[in-house]
């Protein structure tokens, strides 16, 4: 199923997800270099949201540059198979093997500012991530292993757990709060 199909497809929770929503339709369909970095403007990106099997604990990474806990993800980088690119940076951002997408369809949608920042020794203006977000599988006894170049460490967390442990307050209020509500479901 392509992206476009995806984003027509799902049915969004709230007013965010609505409109941002139909801001990533208009974008994939109208943005220049819309999978890219090069479009230093707005780029799409992914999101792993990675539970459990019993969707009571929630792996995350402590991500360098936000200096919080977070969830895993990246930039697609010209691959329009943004489900790929969800799981292949859940693996390279945690060492898990054995993730498990658990379904093709994405688990939640937003559009996320990115502030100014340094990274690799050089300057990245502000601009915008059109992120999709799956839901992943993993299991919780398999070994962790950070990124250094991105995160300082990787851990399971109970899901309210993970909400105090983020320090980017939109974040936990606009987006892992929804996401944990959704795998409760």
């Amino acid at each position: 199923m392509t992206l476009e199909n995806q984003l027509e497809a799902y049915m969004p929770v709230n007013e965010q997800e609505a409109r941002d929503r139909s801001l990533m339709l208009r974008f994939l369909r109208e943005g220049e270099t819309p999978f890219s970095r090069s479009n230093e403007t707005a780029h799409f990106t992914a999101s792993a949201w990675v539970t459990n099997a019993a969707r009571d604990r929630v792996l995350m990474a402590f991500h360098n540059i936000y200096n919080s806990w977070a969830w895993t993800g990246g930039h697609a980088d010209g691959e329009t198979d943004l489900a790929a690119v969800a799981r292949r940076e859940a693996a390279e951002e945690t060492g898990v093997s054995g993730l498990r997408l658990v379904s093709e369809t994405p688990v939640s949608l937003e559009i996320i500012t990115v502030d100014g920042h340094e990274k690799r020794g050089r300057y990245v203006s502000s601009h915008l991530h059109y992120n999709v977000t799956y839901l992943l599988e993993a299991d919780d006894d398999a070994p962790l292993t950070a990124k250094p170049d991105e995160n300082s460490g990787v851990r399971w967390f109970e899901p309210e757990e993970a909400l105090a442990a983020s320090a980017e307050p939109w974040m936990v209020e606009r987006v892992y709060r929804k996401l944990i509500e959704k795998m409760k479901k």
